[in-house]
């Protein structure tokens, strides 16, 4: 919760705009199972970084799509630890079936779009103004990569 909310007060990567709470977390937790697992990264003793599968969603016919999510602690930023959670979920989402992984990602959050493209996801919509936080209009990109 401490990495995710630094985000939703700080950052646009996530258009929440409150803090999420305990229960609302847990709530998420029991969402998420073995075919849409989270992870986490622990490094000097702390939790570093999570990254997660979530169903794209929730109509079955959407079964065999997952989003994924990935959060670094402010603090290990800089590290490649974005790109190791992302390499895993790739591998995880193969690993158990999945044959698309998408990720939304706001059209100025440009670390996550070069991180995406590394990994061989292409761009393959824009939605321009569909959020809006801290004043802003925001545009949200639609990334996949077939797996």
């Amino acid at each position: 919760m401490e990495i995710y909310n630094h985000y939703v007060r700080t950052s646009t990567c996530t258009y929440q705009e409150e803090d999420d709470t305990l229960p609302e977390r847990q709530a998420w937790f029991q969402r998420h199972g073995s075919a849409h697992p989270i992870f986490v990264l622990e490094a000097d003793d702390r939790l570093a970084a999570w990254a997660s599968l979530s169903p794209f969603h929730p109509r079955s016919a959407y079964r065999f799509t997952v989003e994924d999510s990935i959060y670094v602690h402010p603090e290990s930023l800089g590290q490649g630890l974005g790109q190791r959670m992302l390499e895993h979920l790739i591998a995880t989402a193969r690993q158990l079936g999945h044959q698309q992984l998408v990720g939304l990602i706001s059209s100025d959050q440009a670390a996550s779009v070069r991180l995406h493209e590394t990994f061989g996801f292409q761009r393959v919509g824009h939605l321009p103004e569909v959020g809006v936080k801290f004043g802003r209009k925001l545009s949200l990109q639609l990334w996949q990569l077939g797996l």
